[in-house]
């Protein structure tokens, strides 16, 4: 964790308590060090939830949201946190102010939620703060239909915790559908 002290804070809040001009640098930051790869639906997911902000004379240096989405294992819904829009300004990457972000992300996925998810290829990042990649198959529920997503199986990870405890990560899993990536 970054020890600097000119880290003024670590700013938690909704998507409707954040003032525009934060969420403006905070997408800013995203699509930055998204290198482009961050779409207006990838942006979308991040609405709707919470939001950890580290500020550091008043510039975003790392974000992390969660949004409420039902995931299913194995058929049994979970109010899950999903985890969206991680990213650190890429001038500081590796000074630990993602893992910062996300630990206290962590703290409010325990209390809202009952299961946490996220959809990466950085495994070793979430690995380290004690998420657990999927090892199951994976769907998008289209109303009634389970529609497979094999090219999603090795992106999911959870953070089991409380009642999701017991949950078997080599069960199935899906996830509602939804604009841009389902995942």
């Amino acid at each position: 964790m970054p020890h600097h002290r000119d880290v003024q804070r670590v700013q938690t809040f909704t998507t409707s308590q954040a003032p525009p001009r934060l969420l403006n640098h905070v997408r800013r930051l995203v699509e930055d060090a998204f290198a482009g790869e961050f779409s207006d639906d990838d942006w979308k997911h991040t609405l709707e939830g919470w939001h950890v902000v580290v500020v550091e004379s008043g510039t975003p240096l790392a974000h992390a949201a969660v949004v409420g989405r039902c995931l299913e294992v194995d058929g049994r819904p979970f109010h899950t946190g999903y985890v969206e829009g991680v990213a650190t300004a890429p001038a500081k990457h590796g000074q630990g102010f993602g893992s910062l972000a996300m630990s206290e992300l962590m703290q409010l996925l325990r209390a809202e939620f009952e299961f946490g998810a996220l959809s990466t290829g950085r495994h070793g990042f979430y690995e380290r703060l004690g998420w657990e990649r999927w090892r199951g198959p994976t769907f998008v529920r289209h109303g009634p239909e389970l529609v497979r997503t094999e090219g999603e199986d090795d992106g999911v990870m959870v953070l089991r915790f409380d009642r999701s405890l017991a949950v078997d990560v080599s069960g199935s899993i899906s996830c509602e559908a939804r604009t841009g990536d389902d995942w």
